[in-house]
């Protein structure tokens, strides 16, 4: 059935990930991984009190610095040895708001950025509105699908945006004046950080502020 779908409507393959972005991707969920031990570490040495415990607590804790500043070392080596990679991180590094570590998120988790629509990035990362009815029925929008990961790659963006980041910065600002939640302004800020992304990646151009 799904043969039959993509040959009516003349879908498209996507190309399949690099062995370098299978790579970053492991390396970025190792990453995540040592920060949550990081946390819960931290936690569990608040409330040690016997001795051995803690000495044990903070030798652990140093060994998971010592492997995230190696996954961090070898990311960054991987991104600056591939010419496209490097170039893409550098376009997305200059938007305000997104460091190095978010722009690794994005390259590996939505690699397509730059050669969509501005309307199917949104939809991509399932930050576009999604209008619910039946009928005469209408419920409100919501957001929905898409894929997660760059969801919460961005979400910490989006709030340093709303403070570093002058056009960012406005709109969430006009959003919450005209009544707006803080949680849809900075869902939109969000939105609008994909866009900007897959808009200066297509141009291959790095951001520059919108004259007021």
């Amino acid at each position: 059935m799904l043969a039959k779908m993509g040959a009516l409507l003349e879908l498209k393959a996507d190309l399949p990930k690099s062995a370098i972005l299978h790579d970053l991707k492991q390396l970025t969920t190792a990453r995540q991984a040592l920060i949550k031990d990081r946390t819960a570490a931290k936690a569990r040495l608040a409330t040690a009190t016997h001795s051995l415990l803690r000495q044990q607590i903070k030798r652990r804790l140093k060994q998971i610095d010592s492997d995230l500043a190696q996954v961090a070392a070898t990311i960054d080596a991987i991104i600056a040895a591939d010419k496209d990679l490097a170039a893409r991180a550098e376009i997305l590094t200059s938007i305000p708001g997104i460091a190095k570590v978010t722009a690794c998120a994005i390259l590996t988790d939505m690699p397509e950025l730059g050669e969509l629509s501005g309307k199917q990035a949104a939809k991509l990362a399932g930050l576009a509105p999604m209008s619910r009815q039946s009928g005469k029925w209408q419920g409100k929008e919501r957001i929905q699908g898409g894929r997660a990961s760059v969801r919460r790659a961005i979400y910490l963006p989006a709030v340093v945006a709303t403070r570093f980041n002058p056009d960012m910065k406005l709109e969430y600002e006009q959003l919450i004046s005209t009544g707006k939640c803080k949680k849809l302004a900075i869902t939109a800020v969000m939105r609008k950080l994909i866009v900007t992304a897959n808009a200066l990646l297509r141009d291959q151009r790095k951001w520059t502020q919108n004259p007021t």
